[in-house]
């Protein structure tokens, strides 16, 4: 069954809104057996009936986004009922609900909120108890010489949307796919080798298993991607980790750092950083995962010599000596920062992000990170990123995450 997701509205195409659907679509309808095959974004107005209209004779379901708020640009439901050709009808269990909505939350309704309970004729109600326009289903049928596909009209707002098709879209497309493809797909998450080494070590292997191969790449990691019949993953997962074991990082899409909490949360044990050039980074990606406040103890945002000094207690006379971008430095650091917080580790990062402040020795990218444990002595690798400031963090919290993942 051929799926297309069909998003409206011009805030999307002006950039002023991020479209976070089809990521969110495409991971819910998986586990049924359905992938979306295309997806069109397309400005409020005029544009949403002809983009819609191309869809009939072509595809199974249309998921359309957005288009159904209270104002004159939301327009979808009326392009609908005109290309389908059926009446708008106002339905008052919509307007009960909308109207209770507002009297719940002590609001005014404006008389354009009327417009959110009009459906066409043959529409089935899909509720929305996160806002006040509902969806709507549409079977698919004949219309005149072509086929309208299974039409889904949901709200624009991810909070609206998405509770929706999980609690009632899923349903009806389960009901319409009798028998699901005996498929999975697989994921392994790699880090410190690059996507071209990676396929030109697994690559060839897993393609003539028969399955379908895919490659996500991001700074410092690479997703491999199986899709198959499951006997035939787990030879392709065996592959695979005979080639790049000591590089996986996960094998159900967890990223670095909540493989970091579950590994430390699972021995008892605790972190802490001292950062300079990643600027609180290695904090901020470690806080987002739930359950951190078990492992992390503390981090140290020390991006000038002197609060290297006062708050991780680096010897000046250290810093004076090989600088602030050294390996003694990050050493002292990391030592500092496991001390001051007493914690089992203590990770460090000292580097030059650039675009200035290089030198012969010492270029733009280099960057120096420690490891300080409590049973053992402190490692420290040096690396170079010479690439721009985001990216240059991303990379070295990610090597330095990566660090103590191997240790661990």
């Amino acid at each position: 069954m051929r799926i297309e997701v069909l998003n409206t509205g011009t805030e999307l195409l002006l950039g002023g809104v991020l479209n976070t659907h089809l990521q969110f679509l495409a991971q819910a309808l998986f586990p049924l057996g359905l992938r979306i095959e295309r997806q069109v974004t397309v400005p409020d107005g005029e544009a949403i009936r002809t983009a819609l209209a191309e869809t009939f004779g072509r595809a199974g379901v249309v998921l359309i986004t957005g288009g159904l708020g209270p104002t004159t640009d939301d327009i979808t439901r009326e392009a609908v009922a005109e290309l389908l050709g059926m009446e708008l009808v106002h339905d008052e269990t919509v307007m009960a609900a909308i109207e209770r909505r507002f009297a719940r939350r002590n609001l005014t309704m404006s008389p354009r909120n009327r417009r959110q309970a009009q459906r066409p004729a043959e529409a089935i109600i899909l509720h929305n108890s996160n806002g006040t326009a509902p969806g709507l289903y549409i079977a698919e049928r004949a219309v005149g010489a072509q086929v309208a596909p299974h039409l889904f009209l949901l709200p624009g707002p991810p909070r609206e949307l998405q509770p929706m098709v999980t609690e009632q879209v899923l349903p009806i497309l389960e009901k319409l796919m009798p028998v699901r493809p005996a498929f999975e797909m697989r994921m392994v998450r790699v880090a410190g080798v690059g996507e071209s080494a990676v396929e030109e070590l697994i690559g060839e292997q897993l393609l003539s298993l028969g399955l379908e191969l895919g490659y996500c790449a991001r700074p410092g990691e690479v997703d491999v991607r199986t899709i198959g019949h499951p006997h035939v993953l787990a030879e392709a997962e065996r592959i695979i980790v005979a080639k790049l074991g000591p590089h996986i990082v996960s094998h159900d899409q967890r990223p670095l750092e909540k493989v970091l909490v579950d590994l430390l949360t699972g021995r008892g044990e605790t972190l802490a950083f001292a950062e300079s050039c990643t600027g609180g980074f290695l904090a901020h990606r470690i806080t987002n995962v739930p359950g951190a406040s078990a492992i992390f103890l503390g981090g140290y945002v020390t991006y000038a010599n002197a609060v290297k000094t006062s708050a991780v207690g680096v010897d000046a006379n250290l810093i004076e000596q090989h600088g602030a971008v050294s390996e003694p430095v990050a050493r002292a650091m990391a030592e500092g920062a496991r001390h001051a917080a007493k914690a089992d580790y203590a990770l460090s990062t000292t580097g030059i992000a650039g675009p200035d402040g290089g030198t012969e020795e010492k270029p733009v990218g280099t960057v120096f990170i420690a490891l300080a444990r409590k049973n053992g002595e402190t490692l420290v690798e040096k690396h170079r990123f010479p690439t721009d400031r985001k990216t240059f963090k991303d990379l070295v919290s990610l090597t330095a995450f990566e660090i103590l993942r191997r240790h661990l």
